[in-house]
């Protein structure tokens, strides 16, 4: 994963700002405190991190990539920028008031631990907010009509919700609840579904290098034929019987909130 977000990180900046909804939504779930400490895990160059740090709170940022952290550290240095994983996580034992990660746990080689990791170091009061996708939610992009073998090795390396509460549970959080998210047709943040609305964000080659799927699952084959196709389908407006094909009422992304309390 490191290797990954190094590689893209030159133009992530430019297509990955923070979303001011999901901002939001973060901040409701994580429901901090002013004197607390936070971490954002899998926090790439701190878009969502200085958003909330900004807003009062202090916050530390842990990724894997140091080039993602150098940029973060440019954009804000009243942050704590640490490199580093979920599974490793060198924090004191019940030191954190809340943990919130976005788009970051299908990036975890071992989840288990990741979330072993997380819940040893957050405090019996605090929430964790996880923002992610599911595989079930996923088969209803209409991404898959385009770009099948991406989408397959998509799904293949995002864990299913149940195996998420499951370990959540497992690892001793006592309380999990979800939020299904649907994509805003003004969302900021040009993640891997963004161009749910807007199909020719696709076409432009920076917003496909800021997503992980187009960028380093994708085969160079298939993304080129796909795009010839939805380039032709959105001049001839056949994108829009696609589209609608693939209307469906899972969400898109969800908000998993794991707390101790019951």
């Amino acid at each position: 994963m490191r290797a990954k977000y190094d590689d893209i990180s030159t133009h992530y900046n430019a297509t990955r700002k923070a979303d001011n909804y999901l901002v939001e939504r973060l901040w409701h779930h994580l429901n901090p405190k002013p004197n607390g400490l936070y971490l954002d895990i899998g926090c790439g160059t701190g878009n969502y991190t200085n958003k909330l740090q900004r807003k009062g709170y202090r916050f530390i940022g842990v990724d894997p990539s140091k080039e993602m952290l150098e940029k973060a550290k440019l954009q804000n240095p009243n942050v704590e920028w640490k490199l580093g994983q979920a599974e490793t996580l060198s924090l004191d034992s019940k030191s954190i008031d809340g943990i919130m990660g976005s788009l970051t746990i299908h990036h975890w080689a071992y989840l288990e631990k990741g979330f072993t990791q997380l819940h040893r170091v957050l405090k019996t009061t605090g929430n964790l907010v996880i923002f992610t996708s599911t595989p079930k939610q996923m088969a209803g992009y209409w991404l898959n009509h385009y770009f099948p073998k991406m989408m397959k090795d998509s799904m293949l390396q995002m864990p299913a919700l149940e195996t998420v509460k499951g370990i959540m549970t497992q690892v001793g959080f006592a309380t999990i609840k979800t939020e299904l998210y649907s994509i805003k047709p003004d969302l900021k943040d040009l993640f891997l579904y963004s161009g749910k609305h807007h199909p020719k964000l696709y076409l432009n080659p920076h917003v496909r290098q800021g997503i992980s799927s187009f960028s380093s699952l994708a085969h160079a084959d298939e993304v080129e034929m796909g795009l010839q196709q939805l380039e032709a389908d959105i001049k001839t407006q056949k994108i829009d019987d696609i589209i609608k094909s693939y209307e469906n009422d899972l969400g898109d992304y969800l908000f998993i909130i794991g707390s101790n309390s019951q």
